[in-house]
């Protein structure tokens, strides 16, 4: 029995040469570095980073084509390391029968482990390997320090919206490695809402594409394609979101830098993005929080009570309904006077506990609940400060006795601080008092 193959829209349009590229002019357009060393036949092992469908896969076959160069692939998702180990068996005899390189590239080459990693390095030694390695996360976090010495890093750029409209003009005019026979008629308007909707994704544009031709209306070889089928298409939406990779990252990184830099705007943005993306939202709720003690602290106390709230309520709600205590937190840790006052005197202290080690209490901070302990000196010459005028101890130290009295909490002149830093040097004040009473009398 004879099984047919379909060559999706998406292969029959990869690029041959670097010059059918659709974006990453940034890397291709002529006279850039990149493409001048493919052209004059330079070949050097690198890692192509990108979001999906901005062209790894593509550009990894046009340069071993472009170079000459036996081509082997291999998907780190898919293949294990016997098959690794045939390809560079295979390589090394190849170079050392023709005495010409291998071109070996990897799809998702972040899924291979450090040790899998590290089979790539003799072969780069050798100089008989040429590796195309292609990844959508950091290279920096994913791919091991020995092997990112020995390979170049490409980024490689999502593809714009007006990328994505040449591509689907090109699916539509190109007879022969397009849409073939069929005449597909789609409004310009219907074409912006599909490039709009792949979201810098080709791969994802050309099956957006083929979809939108399965559901419209045909008559021969004419299909109609209107706003019907494309609300169909669109409605389960197609942001980009990797709920693992750096794309959450760098959107959470985003929700609490405009929080931290007062722009309730922009806070709410990156929060509708995330949600969009399906991000989790207890998660957002938890950062919500910490934006709150870290960059409002006690500037406006009530900051950290509303974001605990909004947790609490989304975890009762669930989404859709308790998107919106998401929504009225974010507004509201944006909006408040900042202060990191909090945040920086935690981090002072806990420098000072690593520098001192485990300084020993003293005796009068000491809990004496036993006539032994208090025979020993527990508790003695505490002043208990409710009994104190203005119920303040001044002349009490309550650090280390080794250690100098330190100031760590410096509070800021906006919001409620203001009015703590008023309380705090008043209480410097008497402090200054009882050390000018304390100290002992010239004698003549």
């Amino acid at each position: 029995m004879t099984v047919s193959v379909l060559v999706t829209l998406a292969d029959r349009l990869r690029p041959a040469t670097l010059d059918d590229f659709v974006g990453q002019t940034g890397l291709l357009a002529p006279g850039r570095p990149f493409r001048r060393a493919i052209e004059e036949g330079h070949a050097h092992s690198m890692v192509l980073w990108g979001p999906p469908g901005s062209g790894k896969t593509s550009l990894a076959r046009v340069i071993a084509a472009r170079l000459a160069l036996p081509f082997s692939a291999v998907s780190a998702v898919l293949s294990g390391v016997k098959e690794v180990r045939q390809i560079i068996d295979a390589a090394r005899e190849r170079a050392d029968r023709a005495g010409h390189a291998t071109l070996l590239f990897v799809d998702e080459l972040h899924r291979f482990n450090k040790s899998q990693q590290d089979l790539f390095l003799p072969c780069l030694e050798e100089g008989f390997l040429v590796l195309i390695g292609a990844t959508t996360e950091n290279p920096s976090f994913e791919i091991n320090k020995a092997l990112l010495s020995r390979v170049r890093v490409y980024v490689l750029r999502a593809l714009s919206s007006q990328d994505l409209r040449d591509l689907i003009d090109r699916a539509l005019t190109d007879r022969e490695r397009g849409l073939g026979s069929l005449d597909v008629r789609i409004a310009h308007s219907d074409r912006d809402l599909l490039a709009m909707a792949a979201d810098g994704d080709a791969r994802r544009v050309l099956q957006l594409l083929e979809r939108a031709c399965e559901l419209g209306e045909r008559k021969g070889d004419i299909v109609h394609v209107g706003e019907r089928e494309i609300a169909e298409l669109l409605r389960d939406g197609v942001r980009r979101f990797d709920k693992r990779g750096e794309e959450f990252y760098d959107q959470i990184s985003a929700m609490h830098k405009s929080i931290r830099g007062s722009s309730p705007d922009a806070a709410l943005y990156w929060l509708a993005r995330m949600l969009d993306g399906g991000c989790d939202p207890l998660y957002i709720a938890r950062r919500l929080v910490r934006a709150a003690s870290e960059d409002i602290g006690n500037a406006d106390p009530q900051a950290l009570t509303l974001a605990l709230r909004a947790w609490d309520a989304m975890d009762r709600l669930g989404s859709p309904e308790g998107d919106l205590v998401l929504a009225q937190a974010a507004l509201y840790i944006a909006s408040a006077p900042k202060s990191n006052a909090v945040y920086r005197a935690f981090q002072e202290a806990r420098a000072d506990v690593i520098r001192h080690g485990s300084a020993e209490v003293p005796l009068h901070l000491r809990n004496a609940p036993t006539g032994l302990m208090k025979d020993a000196g527990y508790a003695a010459g505490y002043r208990y400060p409710h009994d104190e005028p203005d119920a303040y101890a001044a002349g009490v130290s309550y650090f280390p006795q080794h250690m100098r009295e330190t100031v760590y909490y410096r509070p800021s002149e906006r919001g409620v601080e203001a009015r703590i830093a008023e309380r705090i040097a008043r209480w410097r004040a008497l402090e200054r008092l009882a050390r000018v009473k304390d100290e002992p009398e010239d004698v003549l």
